[in-house]
C-alpha cells in the first residue's frame, strides 16, 4: 500500500488505497518516511484515512434518489407512498445540486419551504427515506459521504399522537349506519376491527387460510413492522367471522380505497365526526387493557415491539388501578 522512493534528495512515501483519496509526504530522513508509512497502514486498517470524494462531483442528488426509488423502495410494505414523497422531492431544485456542493443550509432552505404547507410531523415522515438514502449510500453502495446532513437537520417536532375513543353509543350507531350499506363487509369489518385491534391494511389482507376457527387464533403473515404475528381471537371476532358462509380467498373482498369512501358514508351517516378507523385499533387496545390483560398480552395482540408505545394507552390502566383502589378500600371496609 505504501511505496517510498528517494527523490530529489528526499524519502517521498505515497499511498494509495481504493475509494481513499491519494496520500503523499515527503521527509528528510528515511526513519521519518518509515514512521509515516506505518502509522498510515495502521490507519488504513482502521478505515481511518481521508476518502476520495472526487466522486461525489460527478453524482447529483437526483441520482442518489432515483436509485433508492427504484433499487430499495420496491422492497418496503409503504413503497405506493414512498414512491409519492420520492417522485414529490425530485421536483425540487435541491435534486439537480451535486453531491459535492450539497450543504445544510441547502436541506434548511428545502425544510423551511415545506414547512409553509405542511406539518413538521408530516416533513419528518417524508424525510425519512432521504435520511435513510445517505446511510445506503455510504454503507452500501461505497459512496464517501462524510456526514448524513438530513440526520443532522434540526426540525422540532409536536407529538400528534391521538387518544381518539368511541364515545357512548358510537359504536351502535356506527353499527346501524354500516348495516343500510348494500355492501355487508363494511359492517362486518368495523366489528371485527373493534374486536382485533387490527389495522385497517391487516384486516383487508386477510385469507381464510390464515385462520384456524377451531383454535381461535389467526396468523398474520405481514404488518406493519415487517414481523409476522399469531394472535387470539376473541369470542365477539369469531362470530363476525361466523356470519360468512364457505370462505375462500380473502376474508373482506375489498379495495381500501372502496372500503375507505364506504367508511366515510358511514361515518356521516351516522353523525359522528372526528373519528379515523385507526382509532377503532386504539379503542380495541384500550379496552384490553380494561380487561385486565397485561403489557406483554396485549403487545402479542396489537403487535406493538416497544413497550414504551403502549404507554399512550395508559388512561385505561389509570382506570383499572382506580377501581381496583375502590374495591381495596370496599373490602377493607
Amino acid at each position: 500500500m505504501a511505496t517510498i522512493r528517494k527523490r530529489n534528495g528526499r524519502f517521498q512515501v505515497q499511498i494509495r488505497r481504493t475509494g481513499t483519496r491519494h496520500l503523499s509526504r515527503s521527509f528528510l530522513l528515511r526513519k521519518d518516511a518509515d514512521a509515516w508509512a506505518r502509522q498510515m497502514e495502521v490507519r488504513a486498517d482502521r478505515n481511518d484515512l481521508p476518502e476520495d470524494i472526487r466522486q461525489l462531483k460527478t453524482i447529483f442528488l437526483g441520482d442518489l434518489v432515483r436509485r433508492y426509488r427504484d433499487e430499495i423502495t420496491p422492497r418496503k410494505q409503504g413503497a405506493a407512498i414512498e414512491l409519492v414523497v420520492l417522485n414529490q422531492f425530485l421536483r425540487d431544485p435541491i435534486c439537480s445540486l451535486k453531491l459535492s456542493e450539497l450543504r445544510m443550509e441547502d436541506f434548511a432552505r428545502y425544510r423551511d419551504q415545506r414547512l409553509k404547507t405542511i406539518r413538521a410531523t408530516t416533513l419528518k415522515r417524508q424525510l425519512n427515506p432521504i435520511r435513510h438514502l445517505f446511510e445506503v449510500a455510504r454503507s452500501e453502495w461505497g459512496l464517501p459521504i462524510r456526514e448524513n446532513l438530513v440526520a443532522k437537520l434540526g426540525l422540532k417536532t409536536v407529538s400528534d399522537r391521538r387518544e381518539r375513543r368511541l364515545r357512548p353509543g358510537e359504536l351502535e350507531r356506527l353499527k346501524d349506519a354500516a348495516g343500510i350499506c348494500r355492501n355487508p363487509l363494511i359492517q362486518r369489518i368495523i366489528m371485527f376491527a373493534v374486536a382485533t385491534g387490527m389495522r385497517r391494511g391487516e384486516i383487508l389482507a386477510m385469507k381464510w387460510d390464515d385462520l384456524n376457527i377451531s383454535q381461535r387464533s389467526l396468523v398474520i403473515p405481514k404488518t406493519k413492522s415487517g414481523h409476522p404475528r399469531t394472535i387470539p381471537l376473541s369470542y365477539d371476532a369469531i362470530a363476525v367471522l361466523m356470519a360468512f358462509e364457505n370462505g375462500a380467498g380473502l376474508v373482506f373482498p375489498i379495495s381500501a380505497n372502496g372500503f375507505r369512501l364506504a367508511w366515510e358514508r358511514v361515518k356521516s351517516r351516522a353523525g359522528i365526526e372526528g373519528l379515523r378507523f385507526h382509532d377503532l385499533r386504539h379503542e380495541a387496545i384500550s379496552c384490553f387493557f380494561e380487561k385486565d390483560l397485561s403489557a406483554p398480552e396485549v403487545a402479542l395482540i396489537s403487535g406493538h415491539r416497544d413497550m414504551t408505545t403502549l404507554f399512550r394507552y395508559s388512561h385505561a390502566t389509570r382506570q383499572n388501578i382506580l377501581r381496583r383502589f375502590d374495591l381495596g378500600m370496599t373490602g377493607h371496609g
